[in-house]
């Protein structure tokens, strides 16, 4: 625990799990019933900690040479530097952090829910809501044992307004600041707002092509996002509740709406003050200047792929998945690595101003949904695959206690919920898969996981998936895989039958100590042969561990990462 446990919090907490165990949160009405009622806090302050994520969207490890933010972070907190997300996809790697749970028990494969199909919705806001998840989300357990919660920013795929409709009000948020789908464009887009209990809806129109730089700006929705969050930690700094926040900016995700706000946007639009020409020839990429991005920051662009391709487990070839080169072009992957680069900017100052604004009680993590490639591995621009390029993301904490320092442990994104949840002083929920590094916080030699486990499900890419547009089919080529991750090798079981009634399985491994990428796939290489057994006994053991949505996960399934 990262606090001294006084009466008053030891009451709070006795109370909590009494709510906790009486009562499971039930639906909210869009726009009639009364919200989830939070436990009442004691009046005097409340001595556990409040806790801010901010989530940003397809952040590649590359860019976070560009964020003052990050290295005040890096100075003063926890570093995690094999940090990695369960799976390289929007949807369902959020739906894994809310939950601390495996996508096998989540039910959300993918970003949409690709209905009509035999097995129900498999992914996107659909699967998430079918299957229970929101009344699993770490904020419920915050919200009822006391704290005030709220989210900012990006939510889930397919949440949005339809048919003049808003979406329902998601158990376990007191504010709930959604900027749906729209606002991947950053300009022109819908946020909801809950007013007595009812959701709901706040306009952001496109300023004219006349507008002045300051007034775009405004309505960027990275500069909205930051100034709600804002407002939330200025009106909650001092309430005698603790809070938990989570902020989503959009960024840096591409646009996904052809028809854009004015001519010429660029596929990753930066805010107006960070683009070229307006204050600096090159623009604004932060700590480094623009000019310096290039093909050298995008680890592995450019390896020959052909000893990539996969093998059977008795070391023979397999069908390589991969095209045998990209059509990005080198020029297209620099533009969009600066401009991606630029968009960074505006949650940079975001960040900073968060900083400035939270007290020595308060918790902020930095982290990403999931990486982003740009040309690696043959691939285009995307995510989804099993490499460092997708599933290596950071993970930066400063707060009360907070020993600064690298971490030498490996932290999957399912670790998120039980930790906030034991830094707000409850025993994680059973049915998380995810365990806490709560204790690494203040000791950076404290014991932690040394492995981290990968699910992604093939599925093609229909419907409004906002990947779907500008990421070349990649998510379309990309096989269904299992992945056991440590700090130092990467062992992938791809299933190469796009059926899901039969199984087809290749390997592919990796020893980053050879490379820093994946450069050759030496599955079969008989001086790799003892780690390739060793990470693949575990991960077999992992495949039999199938706890499903509210069941207990056992002790020793959840041990398999230490």
């Amino acid at each position: 625990m990262r606090f001294r446990v006084t009466a008053v919090a030891f009451l709070a907490i006795l109370v909590a799990a009494v709510v906790l165990t009486a009562n499971r949160p039930g639906r909210i009405a869009a726009a009639t019933v009364e919200p989830v009622k939070s436990v009442a806090a004691p009046v005097t302050i409340n001595p556990r900690p409040n806790i801010v994520m901010v989530l940003m969207d397809d952040f590649s490890l590359n860019l976070l040479q560009t964020m003052r933010s990050a290295e005040t972070m890096r100075r003063d907190g926890a570093t995690y530097d094999a940090a990695f997300v369960v799976d390289s996809l929007c949807c369902v790697s959020r739906s894994s952090l809310m939950t601390g749970q495996y996508p096998h028990q989540t039910g959300v494969l993918t970003n949409n829910a690709n209905l009509p199909n035999p097995y129900g919705p498999i992914g996107g806001f659909q699967a998430f809501d079918a299957y229970g998840n929101p009344d699993r989300s770490v904020n419920v357990r915050l919200q009822q044992s006391g704290y005030t919660t709220g989210f900012i920013g990006k939510y889930l795929n397919a949440y949005e307004p339809r048919n003049g409709s808003l979406p329902e009000l998601m158990p376990g948020w007191d504010e709930f600041d959604v900027l749906f789908g729209s606002a991947y464009d950053q300009w022109g887009f819908t946020q909801s707002h809950v007013e007595d209990g009812r959701l709901t809806q706040v306009e952001h129109p496109i300023p004219p092509v006349t507008a002045s730089v300051a007034e775009k700006d405004h309505a960027y929705a990275g500069t909205v996002t930051g100034d709600l969050a804002l407002d939330f930690l200025r009106r909650h700094r001092a309430d005698g509740r603790p809070f938990y926040l989570e902020v989503a900016p959009y960024g840096p995700h591409s646009r996904t709406n052809p028809d854009t706000p004015w001519p010429n946007e660029p596929l990753f639009p930066p805010a107006q003050r960070d683009r070229p020409g307006v204050h600096s020839p090159g623009g604004n990429c932060g700590r480094v200047t623009c000019f310096d991005l290039d093909l050298d920051d995008l680890v592995g662009h450019g390896d020959d792929q052909t000893d990539n391709a996969p093998v059977r487990a008795d070391g023979t070839p397999a069908p390589a998945w991969k095209p045998q080169e990209t059509s990005l072009s080198d020029n297209s992957a620099v533009v969009d690595l600066g401009n991606r680069a630029r968009m960074v900017q505006s949650i940079d100052r975001m960040v900073e101003q968060i900083l400035a604004e939270v007290d020595d009680n308060t918790y902020v993590v930095l982290t990403s949904d999931n990486g982003f490639h740009l040309g690696q591995h043959d691939l285009e621009r995307g995510k989804g695959a099993p490499y460092d390029s997708d599933a290596h993301v950071p993970l930066l904490v400063v707060g009360p206690g907070v020993a600064p320092g690298v971490r030498g442990q490996v932290v999957n994104n399912i670790d998120l919920a039980a930790t906030f949840e034991e830094l707000a002083g409850l025993e994680p929920a059973g049915w998380r898969s995810g365990t806490s590094f709560a204790a690494s916080l203040d000791d950076a030699r404290a014991p932690g996981n040394r492995f981290a486990f990968f699910e992604h499900t093939y599925a093609p890419s229909l419907g409004d998936d906002p990947d779907r547009a500008y990421a070349g089919g990649t998510i379309d080529i990309i096989p269904s895989y299992v992945a056991i991750r440590s700090r130092d090798a990467l062992l992938v079981r791809l299933d190469l039958d796009p059926g899901w009634e039969s199984t087809d399985y290749a390997w592919e491994f990796y020893d980053y100590r050879d490379a820093p990428f994946e450069r050759t796939n030496t599955f079969a290489d008989p001086a790799k042969s003892h780690e390739v057994r060793r990470l693949k006994r575990r991960l077999e053991r992992f495949v039999d561990c199938r706890a499903k949505q509210d069941e207990t996960v056992s002790r020793s399934c959840r041990a398999l990462t230490r």
